[in-house]
């Protein structure tokens, strides 16, 4: 989810082995040359989680319809559409920003920048309101997202236990993950947990839930440190699908400081689905197709 440095501070929630792995390559498998970037290209097939169970799951896998630019510099932590363009949260000590971004230049339209001391993570919009996320900080800052078009407008702090990592909304609830298997279910108003869901693929724990995404009923969320995302009932907890983007990003858009898959993003006028990646060139709108 972040750099090796920070991976290595996590340790005692994860690992270290897997962790080592997943750092030393990079956080992606190796395909020599490379997916084309032609559009509606399908993926090329990749082995399903060793834990996954066939009779309750439903893998994916993708189309790329569209292919839009994104800014390399952009370390994803959060990401959703609005009225036609992009809302990001970019993490990072000292370069932490909100930003409203133009769909098809990449160019971005609006930015504030997070106090140095915050690492910024998930973001969600309900009512008006832009809810983003800090890593250990146990802070939330709300925006308002019309009081100014030059700018995002501070509408006061929250605050909650643990890390934050994703945050979505179903209209109602924010939804949030802290990197474990459990996901909350917080007042918007308050940040008080109403409930809270444990997230199990095959009856097993499904740990490093990171950035979320409300999809037609479902709870789409990024697993730090692979290609895949899943699918989750947002009432039992089970997840109900797995997505593979493996090999999205063409190994020729990869360079030392691209990082793992991460940024889920739904047009639910357009039903578009976009994905992309911590300091990835691009930003992809996908057709999932069932494995």
């Amino acid at each position: 989810m972040r750099t090796l440095r920070q991976i290595l501070s996590r340790t005692a929630a994860r690992a270290l082995p897997v962790l080592l792995v997943a750092a030393c390559c990079g956080g992606f498998p190796v395909f020599a040359g490379g997916a084309p970037s032609t559009n509606t290209l399908a993926a090329p097939p990749s082995a399903a989680p060793a834990n996954l169970a066939p009779a309750e799951v439903t893998n994916y896998t993708y189309q790329v319809v569209n292919t839009f630019p994104h800014d390399r510099g952009a370390f994803t932590q959060g990401l959703l559409f609005h009225d036609g363009k992009l809302l990001e949260s970019t993490g990072g000590y000292g370069k932490s920003s909100l930003r409203e971004v133009d769909l098809a230049t990449g160019a971005v339209l609006r930015k504030r920048l997070v106090p140095n001391e915050y690492f910024a993570e998930g973001l969600a919009l309900l009512d008006g309101k832009l809810y983003q996320l800090t890593w250990k900080e146990g802070k939330a800052f709300r925006y308002d997202l019309n009081a100014d078009p030059k700018t995002f407008q501070p509408d006061g702090e929250l605050s909650y236990t643990g890390e934050g990592w994703g945050l979505a909304t179903d209209g109602h609830w924010l939804i949030m993950s802290d990197g474990s298997s459990t996901i909350r279910f917080l007042n918007p108003a308050t940040f008080a947990v109403d409930h809270t869901i444990q997230v199990l693929k095959g009856g097993v724990p499904q740990e490093r839930l990171n950035e979320l995404e409300y999809v037609k009923g479902e709870i789409y969320a990024n697993i730090w440190q692979t290609d895949w995302v899943a699918r989750i009932d947002p009432t039992s907890g089970k997840v109900v699908g797995m997505i593979d983007f493996s090999y999205l990003l063409p190994a020729a858009d990869r360079t030392a400081t691209t990082d793992v898959l991460n940024g889920i993003a739904y047009d639910p006028a357009g039903d578009r689905l976009f994905v992309t990646g911590k300091n990835w060139p691009k930003l992809f709108q996908v057709r999932l197709i069932k494995k």
